[in-house]
């Protein structure tokens, strides 16, 4: 495709990704499928265009207000810009005029020390506070931003029932893709770059799949047993299912509930590889379905990665911090309580119960937590750090936080830990 021809696809695309009626990854997707002419390459430059914008929307608007000609277009050139990194321009250049070319110049040239601190930082007003009241100082929320503004690692985890990590590590250099184990999953691998996967034998037979570190060590926190009744309450597409399916080596019964039919139907290709037979997927109503009140009282383990803002993600999906809002995370956060407490009606006594979000909010994690542990006084607290560490996580402590122990959360930052933002608390229920 002609650069030129190139650059209005990019600005029709972040015209679309800019009315956030619908979340990116569906509109890029959709955009793709009504342009099925689009080679791989142009498809990486759109996609990485549209999301360099949202990613950095604050900055880039303020930029483009110089230039002239429609607003999506000067900022798909930004977007564009932006998105290499400061490699080399002359690719989009040709796509420019003689003016459009001089005022990208004039606008790398600006000094990043002279912005205002939400042109670097590039968040929402009504998140700046809650984030920063998490961090130690200034310098930190500044590590926190710049985290959040870059593209998220490509972490695997390893199926345990279709080999060893080492094994497919090696698999994957013979095939050119650079990976190494993750720093504390036993179970993942991070590959460098974005290469494609679905190709492989390694991915069609099920024995690697496609997961954030962060998202793993929920399901290690869990510690789902052979032979246990375990449920996965909010399984969505089934990530952190399949985890805990292949860490109960396909013994006992794993149900995955979620409200989704659509989102479950996206679990069962991936079951299918994965080689699994104790899972069973079930559409729910709510989180009072009659399914859920047959199983009171029977459950070893239940996992409530609840629905939630996903602000933890911004790396993968920086529309969500334009989407939500806090009259959005009140409306989260009464539905985590409830989902909370009516999962907790299936935990056996002695039986462990785990929530968990990939949320980076208090009012959605610890406060949910604390609230929770005072209306429940028959389900103890349990501290994660000390959990991990008997799992033989790699610094274990430096994962935790909060509590009176000071590790009683799990609780992953992007900027500490290089994994999405995520939350756990866990409570065993009393004999």
């Amino acid at each position: 495709m002609h650069p030129k021809q190139l650059l209005d696809a990019c600005a029709e695309l972040v015209k679309r990704t800019l009315t956030f009626e619908h979340p990116a990854d569906a509109v890029v997707s959709r955009f793709f499928r009504e342009n099925r002419n689009l080679g791989s390459r142009e498809r990486a430059t759109l996609a990485e265009t549209a999301y360099t914008v949202l990613r950095k929307k604050l900055l880039l608007e303020q930029l483009a207000r110089s230039g002239s000609g429609p607003r999506e277009r000067r900022l798909a050139i930004l977007g564009w810009a932006h998105s290499q990194n400061g490699g080399d321009r002359s690719f989009i250049k040709s796509a420019l005029n003689e003016t459009e070319r001089h005022w990208l110049d004039d606008c790398d040239a600006v000094p990043l020390a002279e912005l205002m601190p939400h042109h670097r930082h590039n968040l929402p007003d009504w998140l700046v506070a809650p984030l920063k009241a998490q961090m130690t100082d200034a310098a930190e929320f500044d590590q926190l931003a710049a985290s959040m503004l870059e593209t998220a690692p490509l972490d695997l985890r390893v199926n345990q029932l279709k080999g060893k990590r080492a094994d497919l590590e090696k698999t994957l250099r013979e095939a050119k893709i650079a990976a190494e184990p993750t720093p504390y999953s036993p179970w993942g691998l991070r590959v460098e770059g974005k290469p494609q996967l679905s190709r492989l034998d390694a991915f069609t037979s099920g024995a690697i799949e496609v997961q954030d570190e962060g998202s793993q060590l929920l399901a290690l926190l869990l510690d789902a047993k052979r032979g246990e009744m375990v449920t996965d309450f909010c399984a969505g597409a089934g990530g952190k299912t399949l985890a805990i399916g292949a860490a109960m080596r396909s013994t006992g019964r794993l149900y995955a509930f979620d409200v989704s039919g659509h989102r479950l139907e996206a679990l069962k290709p991936r079951l299918a590889r994965s080689g699994l037979s104790n899972v069973h997927p079930a559409a729910i109503a709510h989180e009072r379905d009659e399914r859920i009140k047959r199983l009171a009282g029977k459950m070893d383990r239940v996992l409530v990665d609840a629905p939630c803002s996903g602000l933890g993600t911004l790396r993968r999906n920086p529309d969500l911090k334009w989407r939500q809002s806090p009259q959005a995370i009140e409306e989260l956060t009464a539905k985590q309580t409830a989902i909370l407490a009516s999962a907790a009606r299936m935990v056996k006594p002695g039986g462990r119960l785990v929530y968990a979000t990939c949320s980076v909010l208090p009012a959605e994690n610890e406060a949910i937590a604390e609230a929770f542990g005072a209306a429940h006084r028959d389900f103890i607290p349990a501290d994660a750090g000390e959990l991990l560490t008997a799992l033989k996580v790699e610094q274990a402590a430096s994962l935790c936080s909060g509590g009176d122990t000071g590790t009683q959360y799990l609780r992953l930052w992007p900027h500490q830990h290089q994994t999405d933002g995520f939350f756990a608390a866990v409570w065993t229920r009393q004999a």
